[in-house]
């Protein structure tokens, strides 16, 4: 089987598999030791990485930011939603929906199916438009395509119901489903990273010019990540409405984008691990932050509610992380690089001890 795979993806596939069962044993620890509202939290936790790994795809490896990915998200939680929710609820929670659209209701896997093929559909229409941009002119784009998206959610309220929630949607999802995708993402992110489309994708962001010259079609290695990266969101997307029972537009939109961003951005655009790692690092972040913001009493101390400590935080984390870790934690490294440059730490200790022994 490994015979199929370059050196370089079987390295990902090692470092996939280490990653996978990190993740495991953070769902075991759960599963041992956690409360009930520990579950809320963890598939959060998950949801926001398959953003996140979605993110690295094409904005780590292009080394270009978006800022669209919570409308595409958006997107696929309301098309699944939509479809799979029935339609006796749905003509309570959707009474003048255009199209016939509260008249029907689709299995789990179908709704789910519809939802990634529209939103991928989307990815290759704002696809083929974004690979001809570059710098900021993907940053500005993308920015208005989320507030188009959000537009829409906020005003078709026939359809999205603005900002009140879309309710009555059957809890598919445990935190099992969202393990076992979450898994798949970092395999997938990890293979592509370590692809020839990859490696062409990431030679034409360290040098544009140069790739183009030895034959890189950068518009069509830009184009295959944006599309990939977006059916990541839509998958998000889904996974989002499939558990929560209830979705409204207003988590689309920029405090969630912010948020992933800076996830990404601490843990290294560059590296599939650093998603993982940036993601675990600021949801336990924000969660001692969220429990300070309640003003908890402290080693006898009464704190005083900080409200609005969180947003802060995460404008502190990008600005130090740009300032002083500009690459993130793990710059370009993956997991595997970790261990391998320990184990050859080891040896070269070990020679050390051997020759002053000699």
């Amino acid at each position: 089987m490994m015979s199929y795979f370059n050196s370089d993806q079987r390295k990902g596939l090692i470092g996939s598999a280490l990653l996978s069962l990190m993740i495991l044993a953070i769902v075991g620890a759960y599963y041992i030791w956690g409360e009930t509202y520990h579950a809320r939290i963890l598939y959060a936790t998950f949801v926001n990485l398959l953003v996140v790994v979605g993110l690295q795809v094409f904005t780590g490896n292009a080394n270009i930011t978006g800022f669209s990915h919570a409308a595409f998200m958006g997107v696929a939680a309301y098309i699944a939603a939509i479809c799979v929710t029935p339609a006796a609820m749905k003509m309570i929670s959707l009474p003048d929906a255009p199209w016939g659209l509260n008249t029907f209701e689709l299995s789990a896997l179908a709704s789910a199916t519809i939802a990634l093929v529209i939103t991928g559909l989307m990815g290759l229409a704002t696809g083929l438009i974004f690979v001809r941009l570059s710098g900021v002119g993907v940053t500005i784009t993308s920015i208005a395509l989320l507030v188009i998206v959000h537009s829409i959610f906020l005003h078709r309220t026939d359809i999205f119901k603005g900002n009140q929630a879309f309710f009555g949607i059957p809890k598919i999802f445990d935190l099992s489903h969202i393990t076992g995708l979450v898994i798949l993402a970092i395999f997938v992110a990890r293979l592509f990273r370590e692809s020839s489309v990859g490696l062409q994708l990431r030679a034409s962001s360290d040098d544009e010019a140069g790739a183009r010259s030895i034959g890189v079609d950068v518009r069509r290695v830009r184009l295959i990540a944006w599309v990939m990266s977006t059916c990541f969101f839509a998958t998000a997307g889904v996974a989002y409405s499939f558990f929560l029972g209830t979705i409204s537009a207003r988590p689309f939109y920029f405090n969630f984008v912010f948020l992933t961003v800076a996830m990404l951005i601490l843990g290294g655009l560059r590296s599939v691990t650093g998603a993982v790692f940036g993601t675990l690092l600021i949801t336990i972040g924000l969660e001692l932050v969220r429990w300070l913001e309640t003003g908890p009493v402290l080693i006898g101390v009464k704190l005083p509610q900080m409200l609005g400590l969180s947003g802060l935080l995460l404008g502190v984390v990008i600005v130090a992380v740009m300032a002083f870790l500009p690459n993130g934690i793990m710059g370009h490294r993956e997991i595997e690089d970790l261990l391998h440059r320990k184990r050859k730490k080891g040896r070269k200790n070990d020679v050390s001890s051997y020759d002053s022994q000699a």
